[in-house]
Order: structure tokens, then C-alpha cells, then sequence
């Protein structure tokens, strides 16, 4: 049995450790989040959850203060400046936007990723446009109604997912201004159109705009050059048709149109060469036929492809040598008349019956250019040959 004295000194050690242990502070468990506090000031509260850190504090890049229940934000004790990424997701944030002070998120100038997912904002900061460096943007699960203009002045965005919302509408240019954006994500809302401005948006991988009310797309998706994923499926009676610049996305992998009000799929279809998956169930679909659409994609392709050569030899000669249904100028680019008797070399001057003046040309130089017809035809019109240094469409002039 163990004496009294080897217990008495047992007991010493056993308080000695304790106290060594009540010195050392509290033990960060990076996985374990505080959910204690519901009107903190969160900015502190992070500190709170970074303390025994020492000096790494200076050093802080990313802030985890997602599921705390958090109803405001505030900043009082650590340098904003040096946060790379935050995390707010979540928590009880919502309106008014007294809850998001202005000046806080102007303040966060190095922000390359923001996580507002799962709160309970209407709408967002205006100086949310500040944040120049911001490449992710994460605000699903909120109640926002519109996205502020001034997104558009988060020019080094790169993926914005503003899915499960009530967005009626997005900004009229955000495509001219988000260059550099790859993924945009707005599922689950009530967008009844996407603006034409989307078409501009040539680094874009992945649009996701499932489960809305989009009656139609923008008519010069082709635009789209490195887009790989298309999903507009579950528009449901609300998306009647597909424009017939879906068929020239030169880089489409996966096109996903299901459950739509869709009867006929255009022509050009069977020209996306790199489509690998293609999903049309749902749609009351005339063409193709149901028959044609149980065989799988590459039947699909082919069908498409035999109508688009039918409807090529159905067109009038004159019609087929100039494509697509608009009036265009011949020879425009150079600023040369193709009509007879015109002299090409005249450059300025004219008369008062309108002939060419400054290289302008009149009416009867138009020509009529009605659909591409074929492969061939949409091969002419591929963006990338259009803007090649090679191209003849944008030769210097020759005099």
C-alpha cells in the first residue's frame, strides 16, 4: 500500500502541474468554433479565437468566424488590411446593412476571398466595389434582391456564386467590367433574363443558371469562347427555345437544358465537336424526336447535323453564298464600293444623290445574307478566325 508521505507528495506534484497548465492559456483546436456568443463584436472575436497565437496575430490571413451566430460586425483590435480571406458564413448577419458597417469592408484591401453564404442579408455593402483584389465571392443562401452596381468594380473576380437568392435581375454591364470572371453561379433564383452585357464575358468557364425564369439567352452566347459548362435546365414553361449561338460555343463540354418547355433544338447543335454530355429529358421535344434523344448525344449530333445539310440544300443559291439573315456591307472593312462602274480608288467627295462619300457606301451595296448553312459556312464565322492577324475579314486596305 502507499505510505501517507508518498501521497501527500503525489498530491504536491499533481497541484504543481495544474497550476503550470493554468498558465499556459487556452488550447487552440483549429476545427472547434465558438458558438457561445450571439452580439459580439466579431472582429474580436476572432482575435479571441486566435489568441495564444502570439505573434502570428500580426501576421493574420485568413479568419474563420463562420457559425457563431453573429448578428453584427465590428473591427476594433486587429489590422484589416492584412486579412487575405474571411469567413463570415452561417451566422445571423442580415438587414439593415448597419450590421456590415461600410467603412469595415473598405477597409479589407489585400480580400481575395469573402464567405457571406448562409445569412440573412437583403443586399450588400456598396463599397464592396473596394475590394479590387477579390477573386471569390460566396453570397448564397441570403435574401439579396439585387446585386450593388459597384460589383462591377471587383475587376480581379474570378468566381461570384449567388445561388439561392431572390435576384430578379443582374446588373446591366457586369460583363463588360468582370473580365476575368470564370464561374458564375446563379442558380435557385428568380432571374427572368440575363443581361446581353454576359456575352462579353470571355474567360467564362461555368454558367449555372438552373431553377429560374429565364424566357430566353443572349443571342451571342458564341461570344463565350472558353465556356465548358452550360446549365440552364428546370426554367421550366418559362424557356421555349434555344438561340442558335448555343451550336457555336467552340469549347462546350457539357450543355444541360432538361425539364424546359423546349420543342426544337437548333441546327447548330451538331456543330459542338466537344460536347461530351448533353441533357434534354423534360422537354416536350419535337425536334429531334423522342427516338432520336433515346439513342444518346451522338445521334442527336448526327440528326442535327443531316437537318442542317438539308436545310443548306433547300436554300436558294443566292442565299447560301451569304449566311446568316442580316444586312451587312461587302467590303466594308477596306472602305471599297463593290457595285459596277464604282472606281475603287475613290476615296472621298460625292454628289447629292447620295453616292459614296469618304469611303462610305450606299444601299445597293448591302448584300443579303440569310443562315449559316453548314460546318463550312460556321467555320468562316468562328470568332477566332474572325480575329486571327491572318484573317482576310480584317486585311489593311489595298489600294
Amino acid at each position: 500500500m502507499m505510505g501517507y508521505e508518498q501521497m501527500n507528495q503525489m498530491t504536491m506534484t499533481t497541484t504543481a502541474m495544474m497550476k503550470n497548465f493554468n498558465k499556459m492559456g487556452p488550447i487552440n483546436t483549429p476545427h472547434k468554433k465558438i458558438t457561445t456568443k450571439r452580439s459580439v463584436s466579431a472582429i474580436d472575436g476572432g482575435a479571441a479565437v486566435m489568441a495564444g497565437e502570439g505573434d502570428r496575430r500580426r501576421n493574420l490571413k485568413t479568419l474563420d468566424l463562420s457559425g457563431m451566430s453573429l448578428a453584427s460586425l465590428s473591427a476594433s483590435s486587429i489590422n484589416l488590411a492584412s486579412i487575405s480571406k474571411l469567413d463570415l458564413s452561417n451566422n445571423n448577419i442580415q438587414f439593415p446593412m448597419q450590421q456590415i458597417p461600410e467603412s469595415l469592408v473598405a477597409r479589407m484591401l489585400n480580400l481575395w476571398a469573402l464567405d457571406l453564404h448562409s445569412n440573412q442579408l437583403k443586399t450588400l455593402p456598396n463599397s464592396i466595389g473596394c475590394l479590387s483584389k477579390l477573386k471569390v465571392l460566396n453570397v448564397s443562401g441570403n435574401n439579396l434582391q439585387h446585386l450593388p452596381k459597384t460589383i462591377e468594380d471587383c475587376r480581379s473576380l474570378e468566381e461570384l456564386n449567388a445561388n439561392f437568392n431572390e435576384l430578379t435581375m443582374l446588373p446591366d454591364t457586369i460583363g463588360f467590367e468582370l473580365t476575368n470572371l470564370a464561374k458564375l453561379s446563379v442558380n435557385s433564383n428568380k432571374l427572368v433574363v440575363l443581361p446581353s452585357s454576359l456575352s462579353h464575358l470571355t474567360s467564362l468557364r461555368v454558367l449555372d443558371a438552373r431553377l429560374n425564369r429565364l424566357g430566353s439567352l443572349p443571342d451571342d452566347l458564341e461570344n463565350l469562347v472558353n465556356l465548358q459548362v452550360l446549365n440552364v435546365s428546370q426554367n421550366f414553361q418559362h424557356l421555349k427555345e434555344l438561340p442558335y449561338s448555343v451550336g457555336l460555343l467552340i469549347s462546350l463540354v457539357e450543355l444541360d437544358v432538361s425539364y424546359n418547355g423546349i420543342t426544337v433544338l437548333p441546327d447548330s447543335i451538331g456543330c459542338l465537336r466537344r460536347i461530351q454530355k448533353l441533357s434534354l429529358e423534360g422537354n416536350p421535344l419535337v425536334s429531334p424526336p423522342f427516338e432520336v434523344v433515346e439513342q444518346g448525344l451522338e445521334a442527336v449530333k448526327l440528326y442535327m447535323s443531316e437537318k442542317m445539310t438539308e436545310s443548306y440544300k433547300e436554300t436558294p443559291m443566292k442565299k447560301k453564298l451569304w449566311g446568316i439573315g442580316k444586312m451587312v456591307k461587302y467590303k466594308t472593312f477596306n472602305g471599297l464600293s463593290s457595285s459596277p462602274g464604282r472606281s475603287p480608288g475613290r476615296r472621298t467627295g460625292g454628289d447629292h444623290h447620295g453616292n459614296e462619300r469618304g469611303g462610305f457606301i450606299n444601299v445597293s451595296d448591302y448584300r443579303q445574307i440569310d443562315g449559316i448553312a453548314s460546318p463550312r459556312h460556321v467555320s468562316l464565322f468562328n470568332p477566332r478566325r474572325l480575329l486571327s492577324p491572318f484573317s482576310a475579314y480584317f486585311s489593311p486596305p489595298r489600294y
